[in-house]
């Protein structure tokens, strides 16, 4: 690899992990401004939406620029393949957490209503997902990536039993419908930041080792017990 490609390659690096940073703020802050009913937290998510949308541009500009000039092969072609992928994911996360971030806006203005949706709970284990997986990013490390994969099906479970409580909730409380529809949208959207987590991590296994394990979650499970006989 030439002196000149290895030095953008580095810069591009460090472009990513910004946006990464700026990304997995997002997520934090819209998380904090549903649980302290904070709207002031949620529009500072607002308004840092359009720095992550700039920041992606220029990664993806930065990454059409190497393949250009450096036309690069192997894994230095894999990373930059990856990087593209990876970005999008990253600025589809931004969007989630400012969808997040108007709930908080819209429920901080109303009146809550009993609910058993752990979303605290469902919170802090979507963004040790998408922590892990950037700690992969950052490491290129696939074991933890693969500990993203498997952690994906406990979030999406968590997401499923939110129908069943919402429905509860509104036959209960009916006057409350905008309340239990605002939780499940969250819960949508946190289950969605956990999805994306799991692409990029799957795409970090990619990167490392060549391997597309994308449709193979048979990989991230414990095989299970054979039947008593």
């Amino acid at each position: 690899m030439s002196v000149h490609l290895r030095r953008e390659i580095e810069r591009l690096k460090e472009q990513v992990l910004a946006l990464s940073a700026t990304v997995e703020e997002a997520v934090w802050l819209a998380v904090r401004a549903v649980q302290e009913h904070d709207p002031a937290l949620a529009r500072a998510v607002l308004a840092g939406d359009r720095a992550i949308d700039e920041r992606e541009v220029r990664v993806e500009e930065e990454c059409l620029k190497i393949l250009a000039l450096h036309q690069p092969v192997a894994s230095d072609l894999r990373f930059l393949v990856t990087v593209l992928k990876i970005n999008n994911d990253l600025e589809r996360i931004g969007d989630l957490a400012v969808n997040i971030a108007e709930r908080a806006i819209h429920l901080a203005a109303r009146e809550e209503a009993p609910t058993t949706f752990d979303f605290v709970g469902m919170a802090t284990r979507t963004q040790e997902m998408l922590h892990t997986a950037l700690d992969a990013l950052v490491n290129v490390d696939p074991v933890r990536a693969r500990d993203v994969c498997a952690m994906d099906d406990e979030v999406d479970a968590v997401n499923r039993g939110m129908y069943g409580q919402v429905q509860a909730g509104i036959r209960e409380h009916p006057r409350q419908v905008d309340f239990y529809l605002q939780q499940l949208s969250i819960s949508r959207q946190l289950e969605r930041i956990a999805d994306h987590a799991t692409n990029i991590a799957e795409d970090v296994i990619y990167m490392s080792e060549g391997k597309v394990v994308r449709h193979h979650v048979e990989e991230f499970h414990a095989p299970e017990p054979p039947a008593a006989g």
